[in-house]
């Protein structure tokens, strides 16, 4: 039987709501929603709890701390997991967890337990969040054909911006409420998961070749290297992310610079995330893109210069809206770069690529405030703004150099997995028809 990223391309989707018609990527979207909400909901909780204990801004940065370590030590082997095992049952054992750990946190709150405990369950939380993120990952492309594919990450990723800005605001309603309701309300949204996951009927996972872990491990950091679609665009928006850390910097930009008070602040954080929102909403509706390559290169460059205008400016209200221009340009590049990877990626290897992809952003996004807080301890924070704008454009010009497939690549449903080292494009052949309500295939 013939897998179904091997199918002829087609030339775009009858509809914009064309992902919906698959039962299964309607219950997956809809579960994520929730989990993401009741997670937003619960790290507001998690640094209103520990901050009004302790009075202590290095209290809050533990909290960061004790998240991050499991992204660093269970990224790659969550990504041989993901290929090894089950995608869906790591899943289930993943929200599992986070039910459990999201449980003890409200009885932490309840019977104001020590704050060292709350941080070895913040460790717990985070590592089974991690195991399965991957996992996560690489089951969308099983629930929706390749031609779909486009559409149903246009969808995902403005949903998921949109959790972004409905989970804090819905936090801090609950956490006025009760600390514990919202670590409650975190543990429903793992457990509907759980529940909506047991419905899904997905297309066959392909087997990854048994070997020792460690192996296995390299080659998928080995696959990333030797495949430029692939290498290309994690790279570019890692170091994307890396330059372009102008949010990092907002209490200094909202206080010292703009001249506003909290409420301002909240609109400025708020901002990236309603243009990334609204720009997945729009490109959802509209066709799918005929030159990906030079979007994405484009896109990033238009960060960059969005992020300048933002650095040299003493206006609210223009740096409200290139703020907002930063959250579009991303989502365009977020859109593309999630769509080619996965893509291009085989079946047997999306675990690893996919964690890979995370080590990639996850670790830019923690140096990015790094090297935004050192330059602008050294320079200020305007040269440590625009400094990066440039540089993420001057990036996008010698990644354009450095990667001229990527530059010249067309539409994304034509992307197709690649196998071997150097590059084998595969030869297409009849795909296997997608799931949809009335007709979803069997595990």
């Amino acid at each position: 039987m013939s897998t179904p990223e091997s199918g002829p391309p087609r030339t775009g989707h009858s509809s914009p709501y064309e992902a919906f018609r698959h039962a299964a990527f309607r219950r997956w979207l809809f579960g994520s929603l929730f989990v993401h909400i009741g997670t937003a909901g619960q790290s507001v909780a998690i640094g209103w709890q520990i901050y009004s204990r302790t009075d202590d801004p290095l209290a809050l940065g533990m909290v960061g701390l004790v998240q991050a370590a499991p992204m660093l030590l269970l990224t790659l082997p969550a990504g041989y997991l993901a290929d090894r095992f089950n995608r869906r049952k790591l899943l289930m054992l993943s929200m599992a967890g986070a039910t459990l750990t999201s449980l003890a946190l409200a009885g932490l709150a309840v019977g104001q337990g020590p704050i060292w405990l709350m941080y070895l369950v913040l460790l717990m939380d985070s590592s089974v969040l991690r195991l399965g993120g991957p996992a996560r990952t690489a089951m969308l492309p099983l629930l929706v054909p390749p031609e779909v594919f486009e559409n149903s990450v246009k969808w995902r990723t403005s949903l998921m911006q949109m959790s972004g800005l409905v989970g804090p605001a819905l936090g801090g309603f609950v956490v006025a409420w009760s600390v514990p309701g919202a670590y409650l309300i975190a543990a429903c949204s793992s457990m509907a998961m759980i529940g909506l996951l047991t419905t899904l009927k997905l297309r066959p996972q392909a087997p990854s070749p048994r070997g020792p872990m460690l192996a296995q491990l390299a080659e998928g950091i080995r696959f990333v290297w030797h495949h430029k679609l692939v290498l290309g665009p994690i790279s570019l928006d890692m170091f994307a992310v890396l330059l372009g850390g102008a949010v990092y910097l907002l209490p200094i930009y909202a206080r010292d610079i703009l001249g506003v008070d909290e409420t301002g602040f909240g609109f400025l954080r708020a901002a990236p995330a309603a243009g990334a929102m609204c720009m997945g909403l729009l490109l959802a509706h509209l066709p799918p893109m005929r030159k990906a390559g030079r979007t994405l290169l484009l896109s990033v460059a238009g960060f960059g210069a969005v992020t300048i205008v933002f650095g040299i400016s003493t206006s609210f209200w223009l740096s409200l809206a290139m703020l907002f221009l930063t959250g579009v340009f991303d989502n365009v590049s977020v859109v593309i770069r999630h769509t080619l990877v996965q893509m291009v990626t085989p079946d047997e290897m999306r675990g690893r690529v996919s964690a890979v992809n995370s080590i990639f952003i996850g670790s830019s996004n923690e140096l990015g405030g790094f090297e935004s807080g050192l330059v602008a301890r050294l320079f200020g924070p305007v040269v440590s703004v625009v400094s990066g704008g440039i540089g993420c454009i001057g990036v996008v010009g010698l990644w354009a150099a450095l990667f001229p497939r990527l530059r010249r690549f067309g539409m994304l449903s034509e992307a197709r997995p690649e196998r071997g080292f150097p590059l084998v494009v595969q030869t297409p052949v009849e795909p296997v028809a997608a799931a949809t309500e009335d007709d979803e295939p069997a595990e």
